[in-house]
């Protein structure tokens, strides 16, 4: 596979016969597909908690009370107690993937720190746990129809609301996903 055909800095839209619980009617934000295999962010699942309690749980204290607000997010069913931030590029951090021209992954807790000095990045989203493909896993799930693939629109990264990004992402693609069936079997 070249490297035109990788899928970094995408969106995967689950087709509504995935079967998979863990991604039904999710998007995710492919942040490394490569050779040797993909993650990704689910962008769409709130997990129960806001930026407060994991700042509470990192002893950090927010300068802006209002960021303590946003929806953390199930990022994928692997390494679910690590976080992973997605954000605009700004200033580099101790372990980040840059993945994009403007966006970046971090692991490290610094860029929590930043966020709630109010020095972190401009638009970012939180999220505990990750989605892995092993090399070449996604190709066939790509190929089974498993998945739509559109690159990646900023607005539905941070903006829309989490129960209107699947539907919002497909209609980037000019799809209403809702009016795909789901298979009914084989021939």
């Amino acid at each position: 596979m070249d490297n035109s055909s990788y899928l970094s800095d995408h969106f995967l839209i689950a087709m509504p016969g995935l079967g998979d619980p863990n991604f039904h009617q999710s998007v995710t934000y492919i942040c490394r597909h490569d050779e040797h295999g993909a993650l990704g962010i689910v962008v769409n699942r709130p997990l129960g908690l806001t930026l407060a309690d994991v700042f509470e749980q990192m002893s950090l204290e927010a300068k802006n009370s209002g960021l303590g607000t946003q929806i953390v997010l199930s990022g994928g069913p692997v390494q679910p107690e690590c976080g992973f931030v997605v954000h605009e590029r700004s200033e580099a951090f101790e372990s980040s993937l840059n993945i994009s021209d403007d966006l970046a992954l971090t692991t490290s807790r610094d860029v929590l720190a930043a966020m709630a000095e109010g020095k972190g990045p401009g638009k970012a989203l939180v999220a505990l746990g990750y989605a892995g493909w092993d090399a070449g896993q996604l190709d066939r799930e790509l190929a089974e129809n498993a998945w739509l693939s559109v690159p990646r629109e900023s607005d539905i990264l941070f903006a829309t609301p989490l129960e209107q990004r699947w539907t919002a992402a497909a209609r980037l693609l000019g799809v209403d996903i809702s009016q795909l069936s789901h298979p009914a079997g084989h021939a």
